[in-house]
């Protein structure tokens, strides 16, 4: 029998580029398609194995599992534990279950009921295989709840991704993009102008003078002389009450950019009225959003643009 080993390691590298796309899909996470065909080409190294002096090591789960860890490394990375085993055990769902739908599938169309066959007679004599019992009745209540989890992984997933935002701010001659998370819990306002007031993380930029930065970090070396500021942006900083875990009462900065805007799909806001407070801190363990968007800055009129 001839073995085509190229068209079996192309069909692999396919098929296991297609369950990585599929799981940033799930995800809601977009990942750059270099990332995906890398994973995919690390997973369908295992085709060769067997032509190694360690071939003997190809059909070990554990090999298989360290595969599958490398790839969903490559393609989604690791930014902490709960993110990296989110995306691992979404790999796993829809690995077995685009496997479950081809095997139903298979011995939906093939599958002959033949009472006269000993293979058939053989699975249902007596009780059956014990073994099979056994996986049966610890295997459904283990799927079940894997499969409610994964479930619940994509509502929660699904929720965040309505609520995602692009935010583009000009201040004093600058530019910068966020991507924004509208936060109905966001009840911060200006006590004076009633303005709201959205939070950016600005971790990472270097567009901002050096003194804007510090003022991140530091909020009060405005107020105690630490830190000064050149004319064009103390014209437009705002002292912001607010609370926190573990402080009652203290002041952010914030500042009144001279363009904010709003887009989400095919939608923006021009937000007239609104204030940029600044942290240095990261707003989302993920990494998927970087800015907190006061919901009223988004209950304006919007402008429709074309497709």
């Amino acid at each position: 029998m001839v073995v085509y080993l190229d068209v079996i390691w192309l069909l692999n590298l396919l098929v296991d580029s297609m369950l990585l796309w599929l799981t940033s899909i799930l995800l809601k996470r977009r990942v750059k398609w270099w990332r995906i065909g890398m994973g995919g080409l690390i997973g369908s190294i295992l085709i060769f194995l067997p032509l190694t002096p360690i071939g003997f090591l190809a059909n070990n789960a554990a090999i298989k599992i360290s595969f599958s860890l490398i790839m969903v490394f490559t393609v989604f990375g690791f930014r902490r534990m709960k993110y990296y085993f989110s995306c691992l055990m979404t790999f796993y769902f829809t690995t077995f279950l685009l496997g479950g739908i081809l095997i139903g599938t298979h011995y939906l169309l093939s599958f002959q009921l033949d009472y006269s066959s000993s293979l058939f007679m053989a699975s249902i004599k007596g009780f059956g295989d014990p073994i099979s019992w056994i996986f049966v009745m610890f295997g459904i209540p283990a799927a079940w709840y894997f499969s409610r989890k994964r479930i619940e992984t994509f509502e929660m997933a699904k929720i965040e991704y309505e609520q995602l935002v692009k935010v583009s701010i000009e201040i004093n001659h600058i530019r910068m993009s966020f991507n924004g998370l509208i936060d109905s819990g966001n009840k911060l306002y200006d006590p004076i102008s009633n303005m709201p007031v959205m939070i950016a993380s600005i971790k990472g930029q270097q567009a901002l003078p050096k003194e804007i930065i510090e003022l991140a970090q530091n909020p009060d070396g405005f107020m105690d002389g630490s830190i000064s500021l050149s004319e064009e942006w103390t014209d437009k900083l705002r002292f912001i009450p607010a609370k926190s875990v573990g402080k009652s009462n203290q002041l952010l900065t914030a500042f009144k950019p001279d363009q904010l805007m709003i887009f989400k799909g095919d939608e923006s806001w021009v937000v007239k009225k609104g204030l940029i407070s600044f942290t240095n801190q990261s707003l989302s363990g993920d990494g998927e959003f970087d800015c907190i968007v006061h919901p009223k800055m988004v209950s304006g009129i919007s402008i429709k643009t074309a497709s």
